[in-house]
């Protein structure tokens, strides 16, 4: 089938398919490195001694050929001529006509060459770049790599899957490169990558300015490989990795004082291993662990048996061959013109597989594998041609089939129509747009100090999967560069942000680039790099860390605290005190000093005390429903009854020092029902006060999810604010006015005058529940009510103390002094400063 392709020819000017010695261009230079930096580049960008011959009995013809369009086109327009002569387009000879060209890799080689085939319509294989297409084109191309688009996503889901955000981004110099950054980077952004740098990699171009060629590349190398980002994107084609090598040597041989980072080199399927024959020594560890796109391809049976039988004495027909057997085994064969004599002679008995996997393969790699089933393509697709529209009509000269009526256009059908099964066992066939139906490989490279490397499949990429299972990733399989000791790289903008930070935009830098924000109190963050931190629910809190929420604790004023068992015992100690003073009260009530401050009144009082003390206990402990309604309530009646009992004494001092006086009229206000009336009548205000309280909005049982942090305050909802305050506020004006009636009459001369006791008791009692509002209303959780309670024993016994301490301590400690006499003499006392004090009275 095969011996139906009619023509062979090479229309690439790479090592491979170009006869010719490659050598530097000759300039002055001012450092070492300059002679080599631009001797590699110039080897690759730069060939002469091109040798051919248009004739078999013309000498060979030596002509200096650039790596340029000049060549590409001769190649192409040689096609349309005789076997033996270029003519273009005059056709006199024997017609060896060819069907089709293969062609690659380099776009290069693509762009100029279709600008002559496509107006004869001959059917274009491309094994590598595509050049940008257009409408009068597009049939003439069929691409043996498949769509670029699905390995753009799968270099898009590899960087998402190592949380590569941080990228750098080499392309070519062509309308290739500029296509993937204007179409396909755009798509990164969006999902996250930014990139630290977009550099195109220098022209190729042939400069007598050896200055500037190196300053060029040195500056390249500089922005490469001082980067921060440590995954590099390479988007170019075969000559690139040449070049790549020599990074290692720019910053042997200049000593660029930059600080180098260890890179992952992520290469498209276009680039395949690739030096020129003096670079075959150089080490191989620059693309150790490396990451590489490539064609699904099998092993074809019988390759490394032909490679091996490939012998360039007996294929002179393969001009091709023996230059390249020349350049990676530094010899020469015996030609027609003089050679130096100090060259090796080539016997063409040297072994292929002897040379470094650095200059030459034994495998088949995927461009390879890309021509093999070219050619089959179209050797099916002029057999299928043949079978439907040609008829044999016999064999020139014994040795091949003669078509009659061939047309190259009347191929394109047929090529795009085919499905075969090469002899590697796999189903190739193209699409409606001429690209081949195909997955790729995600392959990693592997290299070794003998300069042999190996490929090791890492991963696939299936358009036609499921979307779950298109791209496919072994991580464990991965051999990483050795600068990162075998752990998994990182290549971000910066450190990234950890459980309980979120990120914050830095100005004037890629969305990539942040800084890290502690939370705020009282937010977390659970994951890294999130964007903000985020409330726990109401009845959790964030940890120490805040990088998790806890459960809140439940938390109230209980009597297994200390604080609570404080209160508690303060509350009893007091109680008891008052238990005691009420004792001593009623043991000696006939005595002229308790008889003086009006017995009922004192009793009434002390019992107050004693409930105040108690009530304490309505608020400690676990809040219910029975404690809330009536803690309140009880607290402000009790304490309504104790201070109105104060004021009553007060009162009745005041009026009966007023009835001593002559003709006075306040006598008939005296009498045992004034005591009483006076209590009830300020009792009857908070009860009624107390009563619209508990029917229109009534204390209850509630949680406080806010005001701590790690607790759930578990406390009583006082249900109307006003309520409570009014009650507070009656309260705290019947202790005003006991205070001021107290102020006014404590000079009042009597031996049992206790208006001055009384003033100062009052003083005290209004300063601590004066306190106690600002206090009350800064404090959260339990300590509110510990707040209240502290208020409610300090003010009971600040009134038990500077009331009745005096009292107790004349009764129990000086009882010469509760005695008639003493009475008397203070009466004396009394008429003595009588007119002042009426004045003052007055």
């Amino acid at each position: 089938m095969l011996q139906m392709l009619t023509r062979v020819r090479c229309t690439t000017s790479d090592a491979r398919c170009t006869v010719g010695k490659l050598h530097p261009i000759k300039y002055k230079y001012h450092h070492p490195g300059d002679l080599m930096i631009a001797g590699i580049i110039s080897q690759l960008y730069v060939m002469s001694d091109i040798t051919f011959r248009r004739h078999p009995s013309e000498e060979v013809i030596n002509e200096p050929i650039y790596f340029s369009a000049r060549w590409t086109y001769f190649a192409s327009l040689e096609l349309l001529s005789m076997q033996d002569r270029f003519i273009p387009n005059y056709k006199c000879d024997t017609q060896v006509n060819a069907v089709s060209v293969i062609a690659g890799p380099a776009s290069i080689f693509c762009r100029h060459m279709t600008n002559i085939l496509h107006l004869y319509k001959i059917p274009q294989l491309i094994y590598g770049s595509v050049p940008l297409r257009n409408s009068k084109q597009d049939l003439f191309f069929h691409q043996m790599f498949p769509n670029e688009l699905p390995q753009n996503m799968g270099i898009l889901q590899l960087l998402l899957h190592f949380k590569w955000t941080w990228v750098g981004v080499m392309v070519m110099p062509n309308d290739i490169g500029e296509r993937f950054v204007h179409n396909v980077l755009p798509t990164f952004a969006q999902k996250g990558i930014c990139f630290d740098f977009i550099q195109q990699i220098p022209n190729e171009k042939f400069s007598s300015n050896t200055e500037d060629m190196v300053t060029e590349w040195i500056g390249f190398f500089t922005i490469v490989m001082g980067s921060t980002a440590r995954a590099v994107i390479v988007h170019g084609e075969n000559q690139i990795m040449a070049l790549l090598r020599m990074f290692p040597l720019i910053q042997e041989f200049w000593h660029v004082s930059i600080k180098t980072n260890g890179k992952i080199w992520i290469m498209v399927a276009r680039m395949e291993f690739t030096s020129v024959p003096f670079q075959k020594d150089w080490s191989t560890d620059f693309i150790h662990g490396a990451i590489l796109f490539a064609v699904s391809s099998k092993e074809v049976p019988g390759f490394q048996k032909f490679v091996q039988m490939r012998n360039p004495v007996s294929e002179k027909e393969d001009g091709f061959f023996q230059v390249f057997w020349e350049q990676a085994f530094e010899c020469s064969f015996p030609k027609a013109h003089k050679r130096e004599e100090t060259e090796m002679i080539c016997s063409g008995e040297e072994k292929l597989e002897d040379l470094p996997a650095s200059l030459f393969e034994m495998t088949m790699n995927s461009q390879s594998y890309a021509v093999y089933n070219a050619v089959y393509a179209v050797a099916h697709a002029l057999r299928a041609a043949h079978s439907a529209a040609f008829k044999p009509r016999g064999k020139a000269d014994g040795q091949r089939w003669v078509l009659l009526d061939q047309q190259p256009w009347q191929l394109h059908t047929y090529i795009r129509s085919i499905s075969f099964n090469n002899t590697a066992g796999e189903l190739l066939k193209f699409d409606q747009n001429g690209d081949l139906e195909a997955n790729f490989d995600i392959m990693n490279w592997v290299t070794f100090p003998n300069q042999s490397f190996f490929r090791v499949k890492v991963g696939k990429l299936d358009p036609a999967a499921p979307p779950d299972k298109i791209f496919t990733i072994f991580t464990n399989d991965i051999t990483w560069p050795n600068v990162f000791n075998q752990a998994r790289p990182l290549s971000v903008c910066n450190e990234n942000c950890h459980a309980g930070y979120s990120k914050i935009k830095v100005e004037e830098r890629p969305f990539c680039c942040y800084d890290c924000l502690p939370c705020p109190e009282g937010k977390i963050s659970n994951q890294t790099d999130m964007n903000d931190c985020f409330q726990c629910k109401e009845d959790q809190h964030p940890n120490n860390d805040q990088n998790m929420c806890i459960p809140k604790e439940i938390s109230f004023l209980s009597y297994k605290e200390p604080l609570g068992i404080s209160l508690a015992t303060l509350s009893l100690l007091f109680s008891y005190i008052t238990v005691m003073v009420l004792g001593i009260f009623i043991k000696h009530k006939d005595t002229p000093i308790v008889r003086a401050s009006n017995r009922n009144l004192t009793y009434t009082l002390l019992t107050g005390l004693l409930f105040s003390f108690l009530c304490a206990f309505l608020f400690i402990g676990r809040p219910e429903k029975v404690s809330c309604m009536f803690r309140q309530v009880t607290f402000s009646l009790i304490f309504s009854v104790a201070v109105s009992c104060i004021l009553a004494k007060t009162i009745i001092v005041v009026l009966a020092f007023l009835a001593t006086r002559p003709g006075s009229r306040v006598r008939k206000w005296l009498g045992k029902w004034l005591a009483p009336s006076i209590v009830l009548f300020c009792c009857l205000i908070q009860a009624t006060i107390c009563t619209v309280w508990l029917t229109t909005s009534p204390p209850f049982p509630d949680f406080d999810m806010h005001s701590m942090t790690k607790e759930i305050v578990l406390l009583c909802n006082e249900g109307s604010a006003r309520m409570f305050y009014s009650v507070l506020g009656f309260m705290g004006s019947l202790a005003l006015v006991s205070f001021i009636v107290a102020f006014l009459a404590r000079k009042l001369p009597d031996s049992f005058n206790e208006a001055k006791f009384i003033a100062f008791s009052m003083l005290v009692f209004c300063t601590v529940w004066s306190c106690f509002l600002p206090t009350y209303l800064s404090t959260k959780g339990k300590y509110m009510v510990a707040v209240e309670i502290f208020s409610i024993l300090a003010s009971s016994g600040g009134l038990l103390g500077f009331i009745f301490f005096p009292k107790c301590f004349i009764i129990v400690v000086r009882p010469e002094l509760n005695n008639r006499v003493q009475l008397i003499r203070r009466q004396n006392q009394r008429r003595q400063t009588q007119p002042h004090l009426n004045s003052h009275i007055n």
